[in-house]
């Protein structure tokens, strides 16, 4: 009789050399897919983050939608266009506003220039190591006006590049901005299925502790959006409170959009900021240095205390975590760090919490089988 083909091959290359040579092959075939999957779609990581946090976010009143629209694609795109009406609007009022305020200073800087302003503010003057120069300026650019205008050819070429390279950076937040719009029509749309796929392959790699890992980055991701939102009214009023101090007009309408501001992390330092600004430059000294202050120590420590200490009561996480997960996240990925640091630490922390309840369970044995033999006998 003829020995098997198999039984040669066995011999000839050995038992275990085909299945760990095909394992190989298949781990090297799938790492090269994941790194070209990675660079087709690495300029589009940061909106997919975004689609991604938001859909989550906004995923119960999505739920609600689709059960008063019969239509998913319809209920999907009346969720989306609602998404973006709520967060282009508030972005388009603080633009407004900041555009008014900047109308108001160049206006004032040209009256003060062109000699139709009386004269400088005295606190302006009075400023250490500068007074003096900007007085100088003043005289200067009065008795020969033209000044102004070979310093402005002068740096036309810079000014030029410098609105070149922020129309440029408009643009690409602006296609970020609908790529992430795009990708959340179609997480409203197909959601549930693709997290369902998602939660199977986490299964499939990390066994069921996958379950306990899900769990806490979306805790996490939940109680940052709390801390966000609450943290954001929070600086609305104390603004609202300082400015109503000093004596603005409206201080209630520039309170609400502080508070709008503040939903993008350091956006209510420029509104409280521009408001300090005018009152400086409107003479207004004390007033505008007691807002300084109370923006800088009152309404600036709740977006650097007070977010971290919600986040933490809301997840169950150590106020130190979160608050080395909110700054290192926004210094490591910008803007979506403020979700994806919190996230990184709460699972580490899951992990770590599940490594050490496995650590306890072989010391816990003995005890337990002592116990189990003694009620035996």
């Amino acid at each position: 009789m003829e020995p098997n083909r198999d039984t040669e091959l066995k011999v000839q290359y050995g038992a275990s050399s085909g299945p760990w040579a095909g394992r190989l092959v298949v781990a090297l075939l799938l790492g090269g897919l994941l790194l070209l999957t990675y660079q087709v779609v690495q300029d589009f990581l940061v909106p997919l983050l975004w689609a991604f946090i938001l859909a989550y976010v906004t995923w119960p009143l999505n739920c609600r939608l689709r059960r008063m629209v019969s239509r998913p694609g319809l209920a999907s795109f009346l969720m989306t266009l609602l998404l973006a009406v709520l967060i282009i609007v508030p972005v388009l009022l603080v633009i407004a506003s900041l555009q008014q305020e900047a109308r108001d200073l160049f206006q004032w800087i040209e009256d003060t220039l062109s000699g139709e302003a009386d004269r400088l503010p005295t606190w302006l003057l009075s400023l250490p190591l500068v007074g003096r120069p900007i007085a100088d300026l003043a005289e200067q650019v009065a008795q020969n006006p033209k000044i102004v205008d070979e310093w402005l050819t002068t740096q036309a070429p810079n000014i030029a590049g410098g609105a070149a390279e922020a129309a440029g950076a408009v643009g690409r937040n602006a296609m970020k901005f609908g790529m992430a719009l795009l990708a959340v029509f179609f997480i409203y749309r197909d959601g549930e299925v693709v997290m369902a796929q998602f939660r199977q392959g986490l299964q499939i790699l990390l066994g069921r502790q996958s379950d306990v890992y899900w769990i806490a980055a979306a805790e996490m991701t939940r109680a940052v959006v709390y801390g966000l939102v609450l943290t954001a009214i929070a600086q609305g009023a104390m603004a609202g409170l300082g400015y109503w101090i000093v004596g603005m007009e409206a201080p209630v309408l520039i309170g609400v959009l502080t508070a709008l501001a503040a939903l993008v992390p350091f956006g209510a330092p420029v509104v409280w900021g521009t408001v300090v600004l005018y009152l400086l430059f409107d003479a207004q000294l004390w007033a505008g240095l007691g807002l300084l202050a109370w923006g800088a120590l009152g309404v600036s420590s709740v977006d650097n205390v007070v977010r971290p200490l919600v986040i933490s009561v809301s997840a169950h996480i150590p106020f130190l975590l979160v608050l080395f997960g909110v700054l290192g996240g926004l210094s490591a990925f910008g803007l979506v760090g403020l979700f994806l640091g919190p996230v990184v630490l709460s699972v580490l922390l899951a992990v770590w919490r599940r490594w050490l309840g496995r650590r306890g369970t072989p010391r816990e044995g003995p005890e337990t089988s002592t116990e189990g033999a003694a009620s035996n006998q």
